[in-house]
Formats: structure tokens, sequence, C-alpha cells
């Protein structure tokens, strides 16, 4: 069993938001995040989501990763295919972060950008994904801290994303669950805004709605970039 929380707010300062989130019934959380020319990162993340989506609903769960990589694929193809016909949205595209919980046992993800999954487990809040971006290279490599990284001018500079090339690399991957596990999809307009402390606590201290309260907490801290959190409660 599992209780799903979704959110997404275009935060205090941008004009649009270019988030999206799904949860599909069977048991598959998605967040996307789209850039762009004006309006074009929202067709881009609202295509990733309906494309995987439809992939998904025509496959009987669990599904493994690789129907979550086709996934994927398919809306890269898709993004690629609307921005070859309309000209505002060239050069549009999204970050991808799925996750298939529907087993119950197992979570099976897949991944492409700079929005993240994370587990909450035991009050200890781990990051799953890697960021595709920048300062995640540079994090990597010892040039910067990850406190630094969020402050950094570059912190939104992706490395990979979804409908940009014909040929997308899409990390996957899997890990065991447990009975109160806590899995958290997030865009980087709340991981941004507050640490990693602050998300494990307002999730842990807000029971009846944590996306609510985390985005709350994203826009009360400055909202400079559209905030979208799903929570997934495993019970």
């Amino acid at each position: 069993m599992a209780k799903t929380f979704a959110y997404t707010d275009v935060g205090q300062v941008r004009p649009t938001n270019e988030d999206a989130a799904a949860i599909v019934p069977q048991g598959c959380a998605i967040v996307a995040d789209g850039m762009g020319g004006y309006a074009a990162g929202e067709v881009a993340s609202n295509l990733l989501v309906e494309t995987v989506k439809q992939v998904l609903t025509q496959t009987p769960p669990p599904w493994d990763e690789e129907v979550l990589r086709g996934a994927v694929m398919e809306a890269n193809t898709a993004i690629l295919n609307e921005a070859a016909k309309t000209p505002a949205c060239e050069g549009m595209g999204t970050t991808a972060t799925l996750v298939d919980y529907s087993d119950g046992r197992i979570a099976v993800w897949a991944h492409v950008g700079d929005s993240r999954l994370y587990l909450l487990r035991d009050g200890e809040l781990r990051q799953i994904t890697r960021d595709h971006s920048y300062v995640a290279d540079l994090v990597e490599a010892g040039t910067i801290t990850p406190e630094e990284a969020r402050r950094h001018p570059k912190k939104n500079v992706l490395t990979r994303a979804v409908g940009v090339e014909e040929d997308v690399k899409v990390d996957a991957g899997r890990f065991h669950l447990q009975n109160g596990d806590i899995l958290l999809l997030a865009t980087d307009g709340l991981t941004n805004m507050i640490g990693d402390a602050e998300i494990a606590r307002l999730i842990r201290e807000h029971p009846d709605d944590p996306a609510y309260a985390l985005g709350v907490a994203a826009n009360d801290a400055g909202g400079r970039d559209n905030i979208t959190a799903v929570v997934v409660v495993l019970s």
C-alpha cells in the first residue's frame, strides 16, 4: 500500500510553471522540469509526463528498468518531433525522474537531468539519483561543496536532458523497499531552496501532506524557481 502526495507551484519569480508531475495509479510517480523559450519548457515537461503515462498504461506493472528507459526515450522522440514542427519550441527539453513502486518490495527508477529521487528511511534522507549538471560534476571532482553548488551561478546548467538530442542516455536502477519508506521526487526549485535536513524534517512533521509542506517552505525561502514535489509513503 502507498499514500501519495503531489504539489506544484510557479514560485515567486518565474512567469509560468514549466514543471509537470503525475502519479500513475498502478504505482509510478513522475516529475519533469522543462526548459526552453517562452512556454516551450512547459510543452516539453508535459509531453514527457503524458508520453511516459501512455507507455506505462500499455504494459502491466511492475515495470523494469528497460520499460522505464524506453518510456523516457519515447518521450525524447515526441519532444524532438514537436520542436521540429513548432518553431517556438525549438531547443526545448526537460528533466525526467520516475520511480515504479508498484511491486511494494522493489523500487525501479529512471532519470535524466537534475530533478531528484530521494529515499527517506529511518529518518535518514538519501539521494538516489545523480544530477546531470555542471555543478554536480564540480562537486564530484571536489572543486566545490554541495552547499556551494546550491548558490553557484551555473547551478541550472544541465549536462543531459530529454528532447535535446536524438540519443539520450537514461540512468536507471532499483533498490529494495521496506515498510515505512518514503520516496520523494523533486525539481531543483525545491532542492535549491531547502537543504536535505530541512526536507527530512518537514516530511516527518507533516504526514498529512508532506508535499504541500515542502512546497510552502520552498516558496517561503524565496521561490526562485518552479517548485514540484511528489511524496510516496510506503506501508
